[in-house]
């Protein structure tokens, strides 16, 4: 019998877990296998139920454990294994490359092109980015249009707007 929150991936013949997480920009699932995570994904609230913490899979719990540290403010740099089996080569490189922008800043797709060497790669840049299984923990919300005006994202723009501004809170001014 299967563990609850699992489905068997046959293919690969791995269990793959879920389990999801309320968080600020919404209900997020988390999928992985004990080789590590595999997706986090945005739901709409009403596709899932919040997973318990004490049923969260051994396998996703370092994953939470670091997402609520990220949104508590106490965490800018996931550090866990990663089970990817899905994206083209080009699709690995770009989203290899997105942990490399940093916390609280930004690059362009035509940064990330010229950075994967062929600065005409704009568009299939953005097409890679926007297919990012690992949404938050490798940050396509940092990505953002050559002229700094915010672009398609997963999620949403509100989100990614969102997500932007707690990374890089305005500063805040004197008090007296």
């Amino acid at each position: 019998m299967l563990p609850p929150n699992s489905i068997l991936n046959i293919q690969n013949s791995t269990l793959l877990q879920s389990a999801f997480l309320a968080s600020p920009v919404g209900l997020l699932e988390l999928r992985g296998t004990e080789a590590g995570l595999s997706a986090v994904l945005f739901q709409e609230e009403n596709e899932g139920a919040v997973t318990p913490v004490g049923a969260v899979p051994e396998c996703l719990r370092e994953a939470v454990r670091q997402l609520q540290a990220y949104f508590g403010g106490e965490l800018r740099t996931f550090d866990l294994a990663y089970d990817l089996r899905q994206g083209t080569d080009f699709q690995r490189r770009v989203w290899a490359a997105l942990p490399g922008i940093g916390y609280g800043r930004t690059a362009s797709y035509l940064d990330l092109a010229r950075q994967l060497g062929d600065p005409k790669a704009v568009r299939a840049v953005g097409a890679a980015n926007g297919q990012n299984p690992l949404a938050i923990v490798w940050p396509c919300h940092r990505v953002i249009g050559t002229s700094g005006q915010l672009t398609g994202y997963a999620g949403g723009l509100a989100r990614k707007k969102w997500l932007l501004a707690f990374e890089n809170p305005p500063a805040q001014g004197e008090l007296f």
